[in-house]
């Protein structure tokens, strides 16, 4: 990194007064180019209530920060404006905010692109660019709009270290710098500057402790600009879908013939909607990816003498694109061509920016297990939520593409389904003895019901029995009771119908 005199006649005693100097160079240097790159974001948004899908929960007013980029975009933090109905940016020194629209979303990597139409906002603004990752020790300049002023303010960290990090926002594993700084509400979505150019983009800090924040780099901001500027929206992040194990254990790799010079981790479980679901088997020993060695400990080198997970390699990869996996399986090496894309959990992590789906028969309302629906529980959710939900959405995988695991969240009281009130939250496995996909599916069972029984069969060998005919006429009260405007979900309408039609097919049961 190049460090430039203050020009201030300081004198230089040792090296810890000339690296302070330096630090406060950058900072100087961070502020002159913030003020006119640098921008306050105002969001309203409004969350949907998951124990009420049909409604959504009051909105709410929150700030953060966002900096321009080449091609006239903003780019900030995904939860600075998930689920927003509203968002407004004002530039340093103007009392004038502008309408923005939210152009792309990746709620993995907790980025997004804003665009402003206005051409007056455009005027004197400064584009900021992308420069690399900074190396340990490297000091760097958090610009932004902390909350408890409205002027733009500069943090002063160092570089502590650089790994994968679980983003709190996406709940997703990827590479993160930790700064000594803290990042406090408001600063997130701003610049990390060093020099003149960004190393990254403020986003959380970590609970519990004092001045540690973290910045999303370059490369993770790269991965999500190419594919909006490749296909015009966000295209993900890759994953092998399989679950491995250390293999430092001199006894594990002895029983997997595993040779002294040889280093690996142990494939124990595979996603079977995984691209390697028939590739890779359970018990093959991943010595490489795309050349790169894996130590038994699943890292592999990065920089100077650091290392890393190989889990980065994989989350770098563009969807579609080829990886050499070189693996030792049954006293072999093999090299295996795998063509990487996303991959979706059974349980959705995030259901940010999309309504719920739910839907309602005689009271009992329908949704698809989601992290979402859990975490109305509180903040405590994994004790608070049913320990059975729980368990299944962070540990089942699915079988089959589609699949969701449907569960009855409450029962709406009425005379037709009393008595079934304490089987709620619980999944159901089958209408009328045909197993249940999705919501999608059980809607078309019950809708394509031609029996005067309509047999619901939940978990625990737990059974719900009405007469159809009686219940769908008790819908139509029970909506009306509760102002429910529509026994389900816009999604589970036929894309397409029309919207008179869907109207009627929302209502038809009732």
């Amino acid at each position: 990194m190049d460090y430039k005199s203050g020009g201030g006649g300081v004198p230089v005693v040792d090296g810890t007064e000339y690296a302070e100097v330096n630090r406060q160079v950058d900072a100087l240097e961070a502020v002159e180019l913030a003020l006119d790159s640098v921008v306050k974001v105002f969001t309203v948004s409004s969350s949907p209530n998951y124990f009420l899908p049909w409604q959504n929960k009051p909105q709410r007013e929150t700030m953060g920060s966002g900096f321009v980029l080449p091609g006239r975009r903003i780019l900030t933090n995904a939860h600075v404006v998930a689920d927003h109905t509203f968002v407004l940016v004002r530039k340093h020194g103007s009392p004038t905010k502008y309408r923005a629209e939210v152009q792309a979303v990746g709620h993995e990597c907790d980025l997004a692109l804003l665009t402003v139409e206005n051409e007056e906002f455009w005027e004197g603004m400064h584009f900021l660019e992308l420069g690399d990752i900074p190396f340990l020790q490297e000091a760097v300049a958090v610009v932004g709009y902390p909350q408890g002023g409205d002027n733009i303010s500069v943090t002063k960290g160092v570089v502590s270290r650089v790994e994968p990090t679980q983003y709190v926002h996406g709940a997703t594993q990827l590479m993160a710098i930790q700064i000594d700084a803290a990042i406090n509400p408001g600063n997130s979505g701003g610049p990390a500057i060093m020099g003149d150019k960004v190393a990254g983009v403020a986003f959380q800090n970590l609970s519990g402790a004092e001045n540690i924040g973290y910045i999303i780099p370059v490369p993770v901001i790269n991965h999500f600009l190419d594919g909006v500027e490749k296909t015009g929206k966000y295209v993900g992040f890759c994953s092998l879908g399989v679950s491995c194990q250390p293999t430092e254990n001199i006894q594990l790799r002895e029983h997997f013939h595993m040779h002294p010079e040889m280093t690996g981790v142990l494939v124990s479980k595979i996603n079977p909607l995984s691209v390697v679901h028939k590739v890779l088997k359970k018990d093959d020993i991943i010595l490489a990816f795309d050349g790169v060695p894996i130590a038994n400990d699943g890292t592999v080198p990065f920089r100077n003498r650091e290392r890393i997970t190989f889990d980065h390699l994989v989350s770098m990869k563009k969807p579609n694109e080829m990886a050499i996996v070189r693996v030792f399986r049954d006293g072999s090496e093999l090299e295996l061509s795998i063509r990487l894309r996303p991959l979706q959990p059974l349980v959705p992590i995030h259901q940010f920016d999309k309504l719920p789906s739910y839907f309602i028969f005689a009271g009992l309302v329908f949704v698809p297990l989601t992290q979402p629906y859990l975490h109305e529980y509180g903040e405590d959710w994994y004790n608070t939520s049913p320990r059975r939900l729980c368990e299944r959405a962070l540990r089942e995988l699915p079988t089959k593409a589609g699949q969701q695991l449907v569960i009855l969240s409450q029962v709406l009281m009425d005379d037709i389904n009393a008595g079934y009130e304490r089987l709620s939250e619980s999944q159901v496995k089958k209408v009328n003895g045909v197993e249940v996909e999705n919501l999608k599916h059980l809607c078309q069972l019950v809708e394509d019901c031609r029996e005067e029984g309509l047999r619901f069969d939940l978990e625990d060998e737990r059974v719900i029995v009405l007469n159809y005919n009686r219940a769908k006429v008790a819908t139509s009260r029970i909506l009306q009771r509760h102002r429910i405007p529509s026994v389900m979900s816009s999604d589970l309408i036929d894309d397409q119908v029309s919207g008179t039609e869907a109207e009627e097919v929302a209502c038809s049961i009732s």
